[in-house]
């Protein structure tokens, strides 16, 4: 797949998320129900949903560091599992996966072979945006990378 990577400003957004450990087979399983408790503990607060579900992965030992979440309209506060969080504002480089999410990976490898070209780096932790479903037979995923100049 080609992907076409743009740069682009963004604001931080304030965020509702789960965040766990997850071994790699158990992430299908994982992002269901987190979503579905951000939602409840979203909606019981008041708030409302700006976006698009993301999710934000740190490997380690084998699995990942995952967190899980929407973008919301104001602060929330802790409840169960789900805890106030936010995605970070500035310069992102980003690009669109079309296809299983057990490919996305290429996406983030574009993108980061499209900075090292272009002379900048990641200075964050990327995240994706599912913008559909699992059931949607090619879902899209934004992967959004943190960048800078290159120092």
């Amino acid at each position: 797949m080609d992907y076409v990577v743009e740069i682009s400003e963004v604001p931080v957004q304030p965020a509702a998320v789960v965040k766990a450990y997850v071994e790699a087979t158990q992430l299908p399983q994982f992002f269901g129900p987190a979503f579905g408790e951000v939602l409840e503990a979203v909606g019981r607060q008041g708030r409302a949903v700006t976006g698009p579900p993301f999710g934000r992965y740190i490997p380690r030992d084998g699995g990942f560091d995952v967190t899980a979440g929407f973008p919301v309209d104001g602060a929330v506060t802790a409840a169960g599992r789900v805890t106030p969080d936010e995605l970070p504002g500035g310069t992102v480089a980003t690009t669109l996966h079309v296809g299983g999410y057990d490919a996305v990976a290429a996406a983030y490898e574009a993108a980061t072979t499209w900075l090292e070209q272009h002379d900048l780096a990641v200075t964050g932790v990327p995240w994706e945006s599912y913008l559909d479903g699992p059931e949607v037979p090619e879902p899209r995923t934004r992967v959004c990378v943190p960048c800078g100049p290159r120092s």
